[in-house]
């Protein structure tokens, strides 16, 4: 199928090792290491998986990407969390095909399935249940759409175990807190945000029936596990974790 005019270009630039990928901006939508390729890049991307520190191992079981981009996501759990199956959404076909030449994106559709639709359409009459949810899609604009919409995020709500979490990269700080407040609402309270330590990014945390109830000593030692185990190094998230209104003495609740 041609490409309409009114279609954002999918462009790839590579700099001091890095290789990352464009829609038609100088927006950044996904970067790899080329000698780190299953290793996250972006600061963002590492802290939209915070929920590793807040579940126990095994977990998640099923995670669901809504967003491929070059995929950094994707093969993290991928290499990094043989237990989990992951299905991830992609609206355009060709950042699939680009995710898969360009940045070592495995073909693996036992464990990674990508689909080619739109997110939204797919939350609302999927009948899966996921332990991961992460959401990081947006137009050659920065601009999410109806996936950042109160519809969508009581989609979300569904789609959840009872133990499942909802992460989403919020990128805008006009957006930051009518965002939180809808997240807020569709997960009755049990959610936070904090910022990223990529400048203009904050990340949402929500969770699904059963609440989050844990120390920050158990956070820690979940980290430095976490760390040893794969490599992610999440010790920076936690003082913005204790700086969070969900802190109550030293937990945190959500």
């Amino acid at each position: 199928m041609p490409r309409l005019a009114s279609e954002p270009s999918v462009e790839i630039s590579e700099k001091s090792g890095v290789r990352y990928l464009h829609f038609g901006s100088e927006w950044i939508q996904g970067a790899m290491r080329v000698q780190r390729p299953n290793a996250l890049e972006l600061a963002y991307t590492r802290e939209m998986l915070t929920g590793l520190l807040l579940r126990d191992t095994p977990w998640p079981r099923r995670a669901l990407l809504i967003g491929l981009g070059a995929g950094s996501l994707a093969k993290f759990l991928y290499h990094k969390s043989p237990e989990t199956k992951i299905i991830a959404v992609e609206i355009d076909p060709r950042v699939e095909i680009v995710a898969r030449l360009h940045f070592k994106l495995p073909q693996d559709p036992d464990r990674l399935k990508v689909l080619i639709g739109d997110g939204v359409d797919y939350l609302k009459n999927c009948r899966l249940k996921f332990d991961l949810i992460l959401i990081d899609g947006f137009d050659k604009d920065a601009d999410p759409g109806l996936l950042d919409s109160s519809p969508f995020y009581h989609d979300c709500r569904a789609r959840l175990t009872d133990d499942g979490l909802l992460a989403i990269n919020l990128l805008g700080k006009k957006r930051f807190e009518k965002s939180a407040e809808m997240i807020a609402e569709a997960f009755e309270e049990r959610s936070l945000v904090f910022q990223s330590a990529d400048n203009g990014n904050a990340i949402a945390l929500a969770a699904g029936g059963n609440a989050v109830d844990v120390s920050f000593e158990e956070i820690s030692i979940a980290a430095d596990t976490l760390y040893r185990r794969t490599g992610l190094n999440l010790a920076s998230v936690i003082p913005r974790l204790q700086d969070s209104e969900k802190r109550i003495e030293n937990r945190l609740l959500i």
